[in-house]
């Protein structure tokens, strides 16, 4: 076998070749000397991509022609966030994080030249979503569409729309890298702290300020809120570009409704063992578990005979070393479920069964 690097290097270009133009027409008789391959046929590839690419570009512009009158940008008094304009009526979707403690706000849409003024509906931390509905609702306010978070696939182009660094309108493209990621925000960069399941991860840019925008597909849809980027859980800050997450579409919309026709969160759908607690550390100050600091009467801990110092270390299979880890572990059950808590008092082991109770 020839090793040579040279040859080597001329098999790759060779391979990168043949994939690429198999997606114009194939390999196997672009550039044959066979019968019937004429001119008009090597035309006819060559000019194959350009006419795809411009069929891209179109449906590219159609879809931020669409969506992006129905994303807002929306001004606390010190910070700046985006937010989709949830119906009609003039309510508006976003992060908890970006309204923060504030209940009045300043919002910039597509058709108006001066800020709109709009005040909090209700804010759920918890799944970091928050409403807010403007004072007075403008002609022409155009609600978004909300896909179907189960049908988002990995590898599926999807576009970010927000005011990222306060330029509104603004529009970065990626792909769906991954879904059903668990995530956890981080406090120290702006989140609300909640762990949250099922997010979609993203390589489309995800900014300060695109926090509250549309995450959304070619179709129009919005498939996700973006939250924050991912921070590095080494050396802490923003992680890497084209690391970013969204909240799915399926949960915006199940908060979103009970806050606009209750005025609050009642089904959260989100398995809780109704304690607080705190992460613990051994005699290497390495985690070691979860210690109960509190537990609600009547709820999930208190009937499995769990009390106030009590160490969490496992729940179902899931090892507890951390607060988050418990959180982290939560978020995949649901209300009602059964499962079983590993805990230790007094140094002492047990093991119990507990039906889980709701966030």
């Amino acid at each position: 076998m020839d090793a040579s690097p040279a040859r080597r290097t001329r098999r790759t270009a060779a391979v990168l070749g043949c994939c690429c133009l198999a997606l114009v027409s194939g390999c196997s008789a672009f550039g044959s000397d066979a019968a019937g391959d004429t001119s008009a046929a090597r035309a006819a590839q060559l000019t194959a991509v350009p006419m795809a690419a411009t069929d891209l570009q179109n449906r590219y512009q159609k879809v931020i022609k669409d969506v992006l009158p129905s994303v807002v940008q929306i001004q606390a008094s010190s910070d700046l966030g985006s937010g989709v304009v949830y119906d009609g009526s003039g309510h508006i979707v976003t992060n908890a994080h970006v309204v923060g403690n504030e209940k009045r706000f300043k919002v910039t849409t597509a058709n108006t030249e001066e800020p709109l003024t709009a005040t909090l509906v209700y804010s759920y931390p918890q799944q970091d979503l928050a409403v807010i509905r403007l004072d007075k609702v403008p002609d022409g306010l155009r609600a978004a569409a909300f896909g179907d978070t189960d049908k988002v696939q990995v590898g599926q182009i999807t576009l970010a729309m927000g005011s990222p660094l306060g330029l509104s309108s603004s529009v970065t493209e990626g792909i769906v890298s991954a879904t059903g990621r668990t995530v956890s925000e981080n406090t120290a960069g702006g989140g609300t702290g909640a762990t949250i399941p099922n997010m979609v991860q993203t390589s489309a840019a995800i900014n300060p300020g695109n926090s509250g925008g549309a995450l959304v597909n070619l179709d129009g849809q919005v498939v996700g809120i973006p939250t924050l980027a991912a921070s590095d859980p080494n050396l802490g800050g923003s992680a890497a570009p084209g690391i970013g997450f969204a909240i799915p579409a399926s949960m915006v919309t199940t908060v979103a409704d009970q806050i606009i026709k209750q005025g609050k969160v009642t089904d959260s759908g989100r398995a809780a063992l109704g304690i607080t607690g705190r992460t613990v550390v051994d005699v290497n100050y390495q985690p070691a578990g979860v210690a109960v600091v509190t537990v609600k009467p009547g709820d999930a801990a208190d009937k499995a005979g769990i009390r106030p110092g009590d160490i969490i270390t496992k729940v179902g299979h899931d090892d507890i070393t951390t607060i988050t880890s418990l959180a982290e572990s939560l978020a995949s059950d649901r209300p009602g479920q059964k499962t079983t808590v590993t805990y230790s008092r007094e140094g002492i082991g047990r093991t119990v069964d507990v039906t889980l109770g709701e966030q």
